[in-house]
């Protein structure tokens, strides 16, 4: 039963000795045909939620990856607005190597997991920056 595998983790690290705080614990029902049952923890009950970030990757309820591209553009484009404020000498060389190092990483994290798959999406993160 599913319902009762979070009370199972918390018997179980209670027996471990480790701290388990319920109260960051959160609920992500995915799928059109979740029932939305409520978690309990401790007689406590889990907090549902529509969308959370974890290791900088958003993960939304239906699990589309269109605010993660618009979160990582956003990103990129404030890292080369600061470059342009505060990059004196602008030589080819000098903003090709920024960019490799500054801009892109931000736009390329973790994209295997977000991988984007509408369009909008693909020229949002395709588009010169």
């Amino acid at each position: 039963m599913l319902t009762a595998g979070p009370s199972k983790i918390a018997r179980l690290v209670k027996g471990v000795a480790v701290v388990f705080n319920v109260e960051k614990c959160k609920v992500m029902h995915i799928g059109g045909t979740n029932q939305n049952y409520r978690y309990h923890i401790n007689q406590k009950e889990l907090e549902v939620v529509e969308e959370k970030k974890d290791l900088g990757v958003l993960i939304t309820y239906d699990l589309k990856a269109s605010q993660q591209c618009t979160a990582a553009c956003n990103k990129a484009n404030r890292v080369l607005r600061m470059m342009n404020r505060t990059v004196v000498y602008k030589s080819k060389k000098v903003l090709l190597n920024l960019y490799k190092s500054s801009v892109r990483p931000r736009v390329e994290y973790c994209t295997p997991l977000w991988s984007p798959c509408y369009q909008k999406d693909k020229t949002l993160i395709g588009r010169p920056l």
